[in-house]
């Protein structure tokens, strides 16, 4: 098992990794003019995740406290992570793993129920905390097509 510091060490580096390989126009955000990093800035993570940038750089540079799972999630949604690079993001931060998100029969059924009873005037779909369509109404899926169970992301509304 990795020493306390190795796990810091691993986590700064997979968070370094993963901001490193996003372009500003993946996240919505204007490139700028100059950019001495590849990747989004750490205050640009840290603006997507709703966190101060002095403590995701902290976190960055292996000196941070460890994660809370809430912290873990607005980083992975920051960060725009798939649902393994979320997992991996809660074992190197030593938290327990997220449930992975339902599909259509791990949902609450009363909000399954709602959802299908809106098919006449509204579209509707059920989303995760990442934004991935968990399940959609039949007017959904005429509309917009089938977008649950998807592979690479295209079941995810940021990606889209």
């Amino acid at each position: 098992m990795p020493t306390r510091t190795g796990n810091r060490t691993e986590l700064a580096r997979f968070l370094r990794s993963r901001r490193e390989a996003l372009t500003p126009a993946q996240v919505g955000l204007a490139p700028g003019v100059r950019r001495r990093t590849p990747g989004l800035r750490r205050d640009e993570v840290a603006e997507l995740a709703s966190m101060s940038t002095n403590y995701y750089e902290r976190l960055e540079q292996a000196r941070g406290p460890r994660p809370s799972p809430t912290v873990l999630d607005a980083i992975a949604g920051g960060l725009r992570l798939s649902v393994e690079e979320r997992e991996h993001l809660y074992l190197l931060a030593e938290q327990p793993l997220p449930a992975r998100g339902g599909r259509r029969g791990e949902l609450d059924a009363g909000l399954v129920t709602t959802m299908e009873s809106l098919t006449a005037t509204t579209i509707a779909m059920i989303v995760d905390d990442l934004g991935t369509v968990l399940a959609q109404n039949r007017l959904g899926v005429e509309v917009f097509g089938r977008l649950t169970d998807q592979t690479d992301h295209a079941d995810n509304m940021v990606w889209r």
